[in-house]
């Protein structure tokens, strides 16, 4: 078992973590609070945009739905006649940026999630300079800037935070990192404009969602058909993602028969990663399939999905928007 695997299984309740998790924890949470607190007093200072910027993100580590969610906010937001862009740091990418993505990036340089919102036709910069990549969204026409995964980057002023929230695992043993999945307390939600809950039980004050999917797309040409065509079939299900098992689980409630190969968060897929040798459909989760396009098969789908959440949260972040313009 390897260490990512063991320190999961402690933060959830499945196991024992090394007792030298504990000791780093209460270093690290030292290091956020001054962190934090340096920005709070000034002492570290805030790059300010002249448009708004809604940060998306989450205290834990691990994949909540920040993307699907994202991608929900751009539709909204163009509905209301805004022009949205979306800033990354590219996380598991080569490039540094800043870097204003094209038509058709490579995932290897520019990260997996970045590649993939601009797939649906977002756009989007990159860099590890996030006030310096806005600008170039804000050259392009752009006059909202959305904040992939950037609760933590204090350096670019927000206007609006959205938490993601896992509805399913929650934030585990509630420790800080190493002991825990935590980035920062529990205490950060306080802060927060929303809390979005993904998934399971929505608390008091969490705005829930849900991911909806009903079809699958062929990576080679795109074509689609509905899910249930592999109801009762047997499948390799594939993902690369913070919690793979709701990947595994989505598809089992479809009538399918799993067989789950997960992998690490962003993991950089070669053809020998998914050589199963039998001849089986593969599916994987659309993060996944921007990496596999380029050697894809003909039985290899990838299973969009659509965040769904209250039309009274797009009234109270447009109402949020304007007070801020």
């Amino acid at each position: 078992m390897s260490l990512a695997e063991t320190l999961q299984r402690g933060w959830y309740g499945e196991g024992h973590l090394p007792w030298w998790c504990y000791p780093l924890a209460a270093l690290y949470g030292a290091v956020v609070s001054i962190r934090r607190n340096l920005y709070r007093m000034g002492w570290r200072r805030s790059v300010r945009l002249p448009c708004p910027v809604i940060v998306v993100g989450n205290i834990t580590v691990g994949g909540a739905g920040k993307t699907p969610l994202t991608l929900a906010l751009v539709d909204a937001l163009r509905e209301r006649g805004y022009r949205p862009g979306v800033v990354s740091r590219g996380y598991g990418g080569t490039q540094r940026g800043p870097l204003l993505l094209g038509d058709a990036p490579n995932p290897a340089e520019v990260g997996d999630e970045p590649a993939l919102i601009r797939a649906a036709g977002v756009a989007v910069a990159i860099g590890r300079d996030r006030p310096a990549a806005a600008r170039l969204l804000l050259d392009a026409g752009c006059n909202v800037i959305i904040a992939d995964d950037g609760l933590q980057h204090y350096r670019l002023a927000r206007d609006i935070e959205i938490c993601v929230i896992d509805g399913e695992r929650r934030f585990g043993n509630r420790r800080g990192l190493p002991a825990g999945p935590l980035r920062e307390p529990l205490s950060r939600l306080s802060a927060v404009d929303f809390r979005v809950c993904n998934g399971g039980d929505a608390q008091t004050g969490e705005v829930p969602m849900r991911l909806r999917g009903g079809s699958v797309r062929a990576l080679i040409d795109g074509h689609a058909q509905p899910v249930g065509n592999f109801s009762g079939a047997r499948v390799h299900a594939v993902a690369a993602i913070g919690h793979p098992q709701r990947f595994f689980a989505s598809l089992a409630a479809q009538g399918i028969e799993v067989i789950p190969h997960p992998f690490a968060d962003h993991h950089a897929f070669v053809p020998a990663d998914l050589a199963f040798g039998d001849g089986l459909p593969v599916l994987m989760t659309e993060k996944d399939a921007v990496k596999c396009r380029a050697f894809a098969h003909a039985n290899w789908w990838s299973v969009p999905v659509q965040a769904e959440l209250p039309p009274a949260f797009y009234d109270a972040l447009q109402r949020r928007l304007a007070a801020k313009s």
